[in-house]
């Protein structure tokens, strides 16, 4: 099956090169722009960003550096966590977005 990425120029080796930090601070990004879509009451907006965090996540798990790591099994999770919140849940979990923003700091911090 060929698909057809959002994040082209991500999906092409770009997104392998970040930290995982980096790549979690991005996947955040996304969750809180489908958040703040959610709440404005933008569902293109809010679907768009819900399939752009997603892909995110997946591109993540499929990172190479993961597999055999402690690591893999909550990318798996997290991509759970995201979809089920997104989907589901009419308020975000406010712990997620503390996990995102955890990481988009030391990402920020490691340049």
């Amino acid at each position: 099956m060929i698909k057809e990425y959002i994040h082209k120029d991500l999906a092409a080796g770009r997104w392998f090169e970040l930290s995982l930090s980096e790549q979690l601070g991005n996947i955040g990004s996304e969750y809180n722009r489908a958040i703040a879509a959610k709440r404005r009451g933008d569902p293109e907006r809010y679907r768009n960003a819900c399939d752009r965090a997603l892909e995110l996540c997946e591109l993540t798990i499929d990172d190479s550096r993961w597999r055999g790591k402690p690591a893999l099994k909550e990318l798996c999770r997290l991509n759970e966590e995201v979809a089920r919140t997104l989907v589901d849940e009419n308020q975000p979990d406010p712990r997620l977005q503390s996990y995102f923003d955890g990481h988009a700091y030391a990402a920020r911090l490691s340049k």
